[in-house]
């Protein structure tokens, strides 16, 4: 007996030595990913294995996949290639439960102990899922010192909003990502919050392997916008001849995306600012002040199911002095005060404008209709604002400089500039702020449609209060007009006619001239913003797939101007056609289009293979176009 018990201490000896070298890492810290789709749960780490537990978050009955060639690779380029999978099957398509939710395990090779962080990477193309800077020692993480160069602002309570001033000139961003690595993402934008361009203008910005970036942007007044990498969303404040810095927190920007880590303790803030308003920049950084009322649209619908028109007035209302009583109670400056409450005011008049959508949108979510219950409901049903419905706008900060400050400006301003007749009856002015820049956004709405300005508009934009509207919009008019020039010149682009054919052969006559070439066919038209942007993301894959026997078709309607239109086409390259609005609407019905843009990949023998209202990504469509290929 004493033998046998002594047999079973040394057993659990080894085994309790064993257990011991296993090192667990709950739930570690990282620098940046490339999809928020995986997270990492936890790793252990064994002198056989290293295990790392990981969490998916996706669309239900959607598929996800981890590829085979997967590896982790630690500080110093050492490589760990996967041996497999646990709960899922390496290169095979995981679908997702109707939780949206998901755990497996990933195996690979032990890894030595004095590792202080870790890279997850499927590879290099398309789509493949990465995450940089996996920390091991999350104590010795915390540990690091502010980045070179950061000022932690202190909030000057009694700190006043200076009155935006009016000149056309160029702001300068320049800024450092911290932990950047040459193989994480180096493109994002600078996308500005603009009243004039609307939210249609962008800068490219490129990330040089120090991690450093400048860009530069032509601005006439104090403009809010967003700097967009992969990895990180910063707000900024730009202005003319002015500059700004910011360094960007990839560890606390990451943290605070995370499905998993969300609520720990902050690495830090998430970007720290110096130059232009350095302070007030960081404090608006800082808040976390909902002052965008309308940003959460479903949960508006979930909350308004059963309203009338005046009990979503009310809704908004009162969220709106909810809103301002967490400000006033908040520990900010007078000047970070005025801006929140000038965006919780730009969102409110949002929303009521917005009123009659969403309360139809909140019946047909409540009582769960089809397509064709939804299309009726939308057809006989008439929802009018009472007479003093948009009264208390009168009350808001609408109209004046200090909503230029405000993130949500620009989207409200296009809003509430289609309605120039009912804001002037209800701010009780034709004048101020709101209304100069209405008119400008009319005059770049021009320019945008690919069609000059004409003197009457020029003359418009000269009796404007500030010369700077001008002269910006003289620079994207003058561009235009050299852009018109240069199409003249351009190829790869053709304009078919259609000729005298009834509706019902009107398809099969545009495609019967490209029989035996797989085609994508194009529903779109140019005032559609998210067909403008799909054809500009599909370039890159057109020039990819250019010597595989596909043909590009694109039909439009008599929606888009014609002469917008025939400046738009030559940058679109392939094969155009523009329809009557009586054959357009026969397209529609007889294959159920219930938007634009909407795609149809067909095979050489002309059946369709994959059709799909929305652009469903440069990836899915060139597999659909390959999949079509080889049929």
């Amino acid at each position: 007996m004493k033998r046998f018990s002594w047999i079973m201490g040394l057993i659990l000896c080894v085994v309790c030595t064993v257990q011991a070298k296993d090192r667990v890492i709950e739930r570690p810290p990282f620098l940046a990913w490339s999809s928020s789709n995986i997270e990492v749960d936890k790793i252990v780490m064994s002198d056989t294995v290293t295990t790392v537990y990981i969490k998916a978050f996706y669309r239900p009955k959607y598929w996800i996949k981890i590829a085979s060639g997967s590896f982790l690779k630690d500080e110093k380029g050492a490589l760990y290639p996967i041996r497999k999978g646990v709960g899922i099957t390496l290169d095979k398509e995981f679908w997702m439960p109707e939780s949206g939710e998901a755990e497996f395990q990933l195996l690979f090779p032990p890894i030595p102990a004095n590792v202080t962080s870790l890279d997850f990477s499927e590879g290099d193309f398309d789509g493949a899922y990465k995450i940089w800077g996996i920390q091991l020692n999350e104590k010795d993480f915390r540990k690091s010192a502010l980045p070179k160069g950061a000022v932690i602002h202190k909030i000057n309570k009694k700190a006043e909003l200076p009155v935006p001033e009016f000149a056309y000139g160029k702001a300068t961003l320049k800024g450092q990502v911290t932990g950047y690595q040459k193989d994480m993402p180096s493109s994002g934008q600078l996308r500005l919050n603009d009243p004039i361009r609307w939210l249609n203008y962008a800068e490219e910005v490129t990330i040089k392997e120090d991690g450093s970036f400048q860009v530069q942007t032509d601005v006439i007044t104090v403009t809010p916008a967003t700097l967009v990498f992969p990895f990180a969303q910063i707000p900024c404040l730009l202005a003319p001849g002015k500059e700004s810095t910011i360094i960007v927190n990839t560890a606390e920007c990451s943290r605070q995306q995370s499905h998993l880590q969300k609520d720990n303790k902050p690495y830090g803030k998430k970007a720290y600012y110096g130059g232009y308003l350095a302070d007030l920049q960081q404090e608006l950084s800082d808040n976390s002040i909902p002052s965008n009322l309308v940003d959460n649209p479903s949960k508006i619908v979930k909350d308004v199911a059963g309203k009338d028109i005046n009990g979503l007035k009310d809704y908004f209302l009162e969220k709106r002095l909810n809103t301002y009583k967490q400000i006033d109670e908040a520990s900010l400056s007078s000047a970070a005060k005025e801006i929140l409450k000038a965006n919780t005011d730009i969102t409110t008049a949002i929303g009521l404008f917005m009123g009659k959508d969403i309360i139809m949108r909140a019946h047909v979510v409540s009582q769960k209709l089809n397509r064709e219950q939804t299309k009726e409901y939308y057809t006989n049903t008439k929802i009018e604002f009472p007479v003093d419905y948009l009264d208390v706008l009168k009350d808001f900060t609408l109209n004046e400089p200090v909503d230029l400050y405000a993130p949500e400006f620009a989207y409200g301003a296009g809003i509430f500039s289609s309605r120039k007749d009912l804001m002037e009856e209800k701010l009780g002015t034709n004048q101020g702020i709101l209304f100069q820049m209405g008119e400008a956004y009319k005059c770049y709405r021009s320019i945008e449609d690919f069609t000059p300005l004409t003197a009457e508009q020029k003359a418009v934009l000269e009796a404007l209060p500030s010369p700077a509207y001008k002269q910006l919009l003289t620079v994207l008019n003058d561009k235009l007009l050299k852009k018109i020039e240069l199409n003249k010149q351009k190829t790869g682009y053709k304009i078919n006619e259609i000729g005298k054919v009834t509706n019902e052969e009107l398809f099969s006559t545009i495609i019967s001239k490209f029989r035996g070439h797989v085609l994508l066919v194009d529903f779109w038209a140019t005032w559609c913003g998210p067909c403008r942007m799909a054809n500009k993301a599909m370039i890159p894959m057109k020039e990819e797939l250019k010597d595989e026997d596909i043909l590009y078709l694109y039909i439009t309607g008599e929606t888009s101007p014609k002469g917008t239109w025939e400046n738009m086409i030559p940058d679109i390259h392939g094969e155009h056609f523009r329809v009557t609005n009586d054959q357009w609407a026969y397209l529609m019905s007889t294959f159920k289009i219930g938007g634009v843009p909407t795609y149809f990949v067909i095979d050489a023998e002309g059946n369709t293979t994959f059709k799909q209202t929305g652009f469903p990504g440069t990836d899915t469509m060139k597999k659909q176009l390959m999949k079509a290929l080889k049929k």
